[in-house]
């Protein structure tokens, strides 16, 4: 039987392997989404067709791949707004993320960071934490809408600082960051890609990203963690999905080659270029990651009070 399954994984893939992408072209999924397979392509000498599936915040997509015949050849590039946090917002979801879709290959993640203006008085986030103690609700961030791991970053600082920044869902970040370097808005939570430029000209001043290590972008602003508030992650991730029953073997390997993706300098380079840090993992551990931020996405999205019908 092993032999069996071994000669399997050795023959896959024998036909076209479909990406499902949950997003439009030309946003951070579809890009990281293509560079994965057309370097699948590339290095195996498969065929790769990538596919955009767009809506609903990316649970169109991630729900059509769920329902795809377990065999290998549909897999989906899902991230943690889709995969961790949206079972929490809609009601009425066409998929179980843990039950439905098996976790094959971790890719990327990307921090938040938190900015301010070049002008503000804010110049840690330590001030911004002390402020908010001494005024509560007076203090608005802005996030690119409701329900985005963005926003609920600002609503774990609350949490774990103890304090009542004010959201405000703005669509998309490019607004929020305007009014903030107007000096109408406080502060933005924004992605590193998103901000980074603002960031470079001065016009924005950097307080802190939100995951477990600094970004390779911001090498110089802290971690929410270094800032005091020790074991803070909040990031968006990205990796490779099969649907539940996928073959174990199929499994392992797709993940080895992902994995040898991620340790070339030109797709290390191409990530860093979208803001994003490469990371590989096992097919156990990106599981775990994904129970993980499933099970504590839970309680930070009911404490929000977010709901999308």
């Amino acid at each position: 039987m092993a032999q069996a399954h071994a000669q399997q994984a050795q023959a896959w893939p024998t036909a076209p392997i479909r990406m499902v992408i949950p997003f439009p072209p030309g946003g951070g999924t579809d890009i990281l989404s293509r560079l994965v397979s057309n370097k699948l392509a590339e290095t195996n000498k498969w065929t790769v067709v990538a596919e955009n599936r767009p809506g609903a915040g990316g649970t169109i997509g991630i729900a059509e791949a769920a329902k795809a015949r377990p065999n290998g050849y549909t897999m989906v590039m899902g991230q943690k707004d889709n995969m961790a946090v949206a079972p929490w917002l809609y009601k009425n979801l066409a998929y179980d993320p843990t039950r439905d879709l098996t976790p094959v290959a971790h890719v990327a993640y990307t921090p938040v960071v938190i900015v301010t203006s070049a002008n503000s008085r804010f110049k840690t986030l330590a001030d911004v934490v002390n402020a908010a103690r001494s005024a509560p609700g007076t203090i608005p961030y802005g996030s690119p809408g409701n329900g985005t791991t963005i926003h609920l970053a600002g609503e774990a600082l609350n949490n774990v600082a103890g304090i009542k920044l004010v959201h405000v869902p703005y669509k998309g970040s490019s607004a929020a960051m305007t009014d903030v370097m107007g000096g109408t808005l406080d502060l933005a939570l924004s992605s590193v890609p998103s901000a980074l430029s603002q960031i470079r000209s001065g016009k924005l001043r950097a307080l802190a990203v939100t995951s477990a290590a600094r970004s390779t972008s911001l090498p110089d602003v802290p971690t929410v963690s270094e800032s005091g508030y020790k074991g803070f992650d909040v990031s968006t991730w990205y990796g490779v999905f099969l649907p539940a029953g996928a073959p174990k073997d199929v499994v392992v390997r797709l993940n080895g080659e992902v994995n040898r993706l991620l340790d070339t300098p030109d797709m290390k380079k191409a990530i860093h270029a979208q803001g994003a840090e490469p990371q590989a993992m096992s097919p156990e551990k990106f599981s775990a990651l994904l129970q993980g931020d499933y099970r504590s996405m839970k309680d930070i999205v009911k404490q929000a009070g977010v709901t999308i019908e």
